[in-house]
């Protein structure tokens, strides 16, 4: 016999916008951002909540979506990478991120950013272990995490 999902519709709220999917209930967040809705500045790394290339926020606070089942938003606010930026103008973490020329390949950077973000609305001025500790979850192939302290460190100063 064949294994048939069952689909569901679900209304999320995405980047303060109320949409309706269409999915499996216990198709991770991570797919229905990127295949369902084409928010695509959430990337897939390892699938195991392990690497952060996934990290968005739920009511504020950092998860990873490759393992959080759509079945488990409800009415939650999530907020993706492109979220972030408010009427074209880029949140100050992001600038920092510029400034402080964090990217080199760039394929974990919104999940860096979604994670700082979510750090510095909680702490304002956060101490070197306290960056160390929340954003222990991200993983950088390139090895810029002297840089991502950096940008921290000057987006906490230039927070709006």
């Amino acid at each position: 016999m064949l294994n048939v999902k069952k689909l569901k519709v679900f209304e999320i709220n995405v980047n303060n916008k109320i949409r309706k999917v269409e999915a499996d209930p216990s198709t991770p967040l991570l797919w229905v951002l990127r295949d369902n809705l084409n928010l695509v500045g959430t990337k897939y790394g390892c699938g195991i909540s392990q690497c952060g290339a996934c990290t968005v926020h739920l009511n504020g606070d950092a998860i990873r979506s490759c393992v959080y089942p759509i079945s488990a938003v409800g009415k939650q606010k999530i907020t993706t990478i492109e979220g972030l930026s408010k009427e074209g103008e880029l949140s100050y973490v992001q600038e920092a991120w510029i400034n402080k020329d964090v990217s080199q390949c760039g394929y974990c950077q919104a999940g860096q950013i979604m994670t700082a973000t979510a750090l510095l609305e909680k702490i304002n001025n956060p101490s070197d272990d306290e960056i160390d500790k929340a954003m222990s979850g991200n993983i950088c192939r390139c090895g810029t995490y002297t840089r991502i302290k950096q940008a921290i460190k000057s987006a906490s100063s230039n927070k709006k």
